[in-house]
């Protein structure tokens, strides 16, 4: 994503009081970075290549989240 890393969009979205549920997508995965994410709220941290499962059952996670 040109600009701006999927956390820094996270963290841009939360400033703004948008509590979107947020699955993160890379093919470069940093522990760190992966930390950061599900700490501030991420439902999911995929490396790529993933199986579709794997989606799957982060969408449904998402899905089952309480809406804030």
């Amino acid at each position: 994503m040109p600009g701006m890393s999927g956390l820094e969009l996270q963290i841009a979205m939360t400033a703004q009081n948008i509590h979107a549920p947020i699955i993160l997508i890379t093919a470069f995965p940093d522990p760190r970075i992966r930390e950061k994410a599900l700490n501030a709220g991420a439902i999911c941290f995929l490396k790529k290549p993933f199986d579709g499962r794997a989606l799957l059952k982060c969408i449904e996670r998402a899905l089952a989240r309480p809406a804030t």
